[in-house]
């Protein structure tokens, strides 16, 4: 791991308060495409990194963590998703699916806000008001209520 990513590490640690691991992830740099079939089930996405489990860690090429803030406060964030990966699978990296086993939709939610927490955290630190994460706001886990049938 270079020191780039290893300081991002542990800036990952102290910002979101998991752990430290002993097994660092693997950061892989890797074609915007990749991220539409991959993580976006063949869509095009707005989607720069990605933990899918294992040790790897996945980023857009186009990303320069060492010289851009936002690009770094990327990799903080799916590095916040391996230090949940690991601390839900007892310390080790989990295999396959990111989280050994499907997180219930508000354990997701909560993982998602923690990384995005993590990041501005980061972002904030650097004073840079980059609004990272806000959509999260909004999200939520309960069925949208159907409107009542209008009485007769």
């Amino acid at each position: 791991m270079s020191d780039v990513y290893a300081a991002l590490l542990s800036w990952a640690v102290s910002m979101s308060g998991l752990p430290a691991t002993t097994e660092q992830p693997v950061v892989v740099k890797v074609p915007h495409a990749f991220f539409v079939e991959n993580a976006c089930e063949g869509r095009e996405c707005k989607v720069y990194g990605w933990y899918a489990g294992g040790r790897n860690l996945y980023i857009d090429e186009r990303l320069d963590p060492e010289n851009n803030l936002l690009a770094s406060s990327i990799v903080i964030h799916e590095m916040v998703h391996y230090l949940q990966g690991v601390e839900r699978n007892g310390g080790v990296p989990a295999r396959g699916a990111a989280f050994g086993e499907l997180p219930s939709c508000d354990d997701a939610v909560a993982m998602e806000r923690q990384a995005y927490a993590a990041q501005r955290k980061y972002l904030q630190y650097y004073g840079s008001i980059q609004p990272v994460g806000v959509s999260m706001s909004r999200v939520s886990c309960e069925e949208p209520q159907a409107d009542p049938a209008p009485a007769s």
